[in-house]
């Protein structure tokens, strides 16, 4: 019997030493949780048997146990990283014909070809659908969905109307207009560039350049008609890209500015609508008008007051958020921030109870119970942390006094069946 006593005490020990090898080779394994083995005393005994005359027959390995206990935090500079601060896994779902749903603590997560959010083994990031506000829309586990990043947002409109108001220096040296070229700075004497967009949401450079063209005039009330004070004339060139605007037919390739006496515009009195042209991008052919209302003509420094255009232009991607809540947010260049979705959490009744399929996956059984489903920063799950990954939970210094104990118990349990060979090799050579 001592020999079989001796035996599971060594099987014991090679799963204890098994156990710990597998904790030490994952000390890097993002997500991973350690394991510890669990013994149990192994006795045969009846309602006859003494209890004062007992002898138990060895050891058996009762199971390996999982520690969830948090692992370390590993910064990195992906707002998609992320990390639970607590209970929870992830939920991820399989891109095969199966459509497995596993869990996971390992919050590194990218984006493929489909803009779909994937981790390192491809399995979609399972999010709660949001409205507009982020507010979950529904919840459920038939509810859930795979994380999606949009690479636009809004719908493109051309440019119809632009309104420039600017402060122009009474003081301002006049120009001969003939000799206007707009890459000559020396032929004009302020200019102002509007970003405007085509039918497709392409941006354009609509620049007007201003020339001053005459001093003012004063007033002759005798003429017929009357003629009013002016404190100066000016030209306005205005050109799209590389295309020169007109007004009107025939075509005239300026707008001509007047101020009165006061130093207020005059002319022109309403918005200027240029000829239609057809964008360099290809785009459908559009007219804009400009609105020059509100220009003074006053004795400070040329300022633009306001400038403002009716077209809006398609936002690009330009990053992503993640709230302690899982609120995933993307903001575009347009200024558009949009919620993508709210990241799903579950947790188990028994988490150790739940399967250990590689690749840092667990699948529910029968002993950790159906996942209960949920968001971060509730119903007691954990936080989220954004930028950060979950380390394994391994304590290399732990493990080594651990692997050194499980060690010594194997040869002393060598030891006790080397004893007892040598009784029976002592009880064969009796007759002798």
């Amino acid at each position: 019997m001592s020999f079989f006593t001796s035996l599971s005490g060594l099987q014991a020990m090679q799963t204890d030493m098994s156990v710990i090898s597998h904790n030490l080779a994952n000390v890097s394994t993002n997500g991973f949780k350690k394991s510890r083995t669990a013994f149990a005393d192994v006795i045969s005994s009846n309602v006859s048997t003494d209890p004062r005359k007992m002898v138990g027959s060895g050891v058996s390995v009762k199971g390996t146990v999982q520690q969830f206990s948090d692992g370390s935090s590993n910064q990195t500079k992906s707002a998609l990283d992320m990390q639970i601060l607590g209970e929870g896994f992830f939920v991820v779902k399989s891109t095969g014909l199966s459509d497995q749903v596993n869990y996971t603590r390992t919050g590194a997560f990218t984006v493929d070809e489909s803009r779909n959010v994937i981790d390192a083994q491809g399995s979609y990031l399972m999010v709660y659908p949001v409205d507009n506000d982020g507010n979950v829309t529904a919840t459920g586990d038939k509810s859930l969905t795979n994380l999606q990043i949009q690479p636009t947002s809004g719908t493109p409109k051309m440019t119809n109307n632009v309104a420039t108001k600017v402060q122009i220096p009474s003081t301002a040296t006049v120009k001969d207009p003939a000799a206007f070229k707009r890459t000559d700075t020396t032929t004009y004497n302020n200019s102002v560039a509007t970003r405007i967009y085509d039918a497709n949401g392409n941006p354009m450079t609509m620049t007007s350049y201003y020339v001053r063209t005459k001093e003012g005039t004063a007033a002759d009330p005798a003429a017929q008609p009357p003629v009013e004070a002016t404190t100066g004339e000016w030209d306005v060139y205005t050109f799209i890209g590389d295309q020169r605007m007109t007004t009107g037919s025939p075509a005239v390739d300026k707008v001509t500015m007047v101020f009165d006496d006061k130093g207020a515009l005059k002319t022109p009195t309403a918005a200027v609508t240029f000829n239609a042209f057809v964008p360099t991008s290809g785009a459908a052919s559009q007219t804009v008008s400009l609105n020059l209302s509100g220009s003074t003509q006053l004795s400070s420094a040329f300022s633009v007051g306001t400038k403002k255009q009716d077209g809006i232009a398609v936002g690009q991607l330009a990053g992503v958020t993640v709230t302690d809540s899982g609120l995933i947010r993307a903001s575009f260049s347009n200024g558009d921030i949009v919620p993508l979705g709210k990241v799903a959490l579950a947790k188990f009744s028994t988490p150790t109870g739940l399967r250990q399929i590689g690749t840092a996956y667990w699948e529910a059984t029968g002993v950790s119970g159906e996942a209960s489903l949920g968001s971060a920063s509730a119903d007691g799950f954990g936080k989220l942390m954004s930028g950060t990954i979950e380390g394994s939970n391994v304590d290399i210094t732990e493990e080594l006094v651990n692997l050194i104990a499980a060690q010594r118990n194997f040869q002393a349990n060598a030891k006790a069946l080397d004893t007892a060979s040598q009784v029976s090799q002592t009880i064969f050579n009796i007759r002798s």
